[in-house]
């Protein structure tokens, strides 16, 4: 399979620790579907936002030590998915490189900002007024995007400028980033090779 293009943008990640056992395949020029089992219902909920607002097709299996908590598959699902963006954007020739998309939910307002630079770097200013949805612990939201930034190795901001509802605020910050990261993928027909005066990324 030859990674970087339009033909052929996916990739299939597989992960097995003590922890967790994870297998994922990720298309960014799908249509939007996901096949999702984490055993984390809240997560199952996000993800599928992402896919449907970045048009990707996403399908996860994990079977994680939920019974301890969900903190190692979250943070292991970010991990893979993010070793699968890198990997199926290969050179990243042609691709638009750079996005900024905000996304309202309700009185919740959320932006994610985006550079497929090579260079891992998180920021993350959010506020989420409850500890918990359901039973999701909302710092986890944290732990699994640092680990997609890293893993992807994109810089990405994700700065939440408003909201009161916690589910509210993290679902704009999940339909935000899939949109962003369309756009930042996308490619485009006037960007001649790599997006970048180095020439690489």
């Amino acid at each position: 399979m030859e990674y970087g293009t339009l033909q052929s943008r996916e990739a299939a990640i597989a992960r097995k620790t003590n922890e967790t056992d994870i297998q994922l395949s990720f298309n960014v020029d799908g249509s939007g579907t996901s096949r999702l089992e984490t055993g984390v219902p809240f997560l199952n909920h996000m993800l599928d936002l992402f896919a449907k607002h970045g048009q990707f097709d996403l399908t996860v299996r994990a079977d994680g030590d939920t019974d301890i908590d969900d903190h190692h598959t979250v943070e292991d699902i970010g991990i893979c998915l993010g070793q699968a963006l890198r990997e199926a954007l290969g050179n990243k020739a042609g691709i638009r490189r750079y996005a900024s998309v905000f996304v309202p939910m309700d009185e919740a307002l959320a932006q994610v900002v985006i550079d497929l630079s090579n260079r891992p770097h998180f920021e993350h200013r959010a506020v989420y007024p409850a500890a918990r949805v359901g039973a999701f612990e909302t710092e986890l939201v944290h732990e699994f995007l640092w680990k997609l930034a890293l893993e992807s190795r994109m810089t990405l901001h994700v700065i939440v400028h408003y909201g009161q509802n916690t589910h509210h605020i993290i679902e704009a910050v999940f339909k935000a980033l899939g949109r962003a990261l369309d756009e930042a993928t996308a490619i485009d027909p006037r960007v001649q090779g790599v997006p970048s005066t180095k020439g690489v990324l």
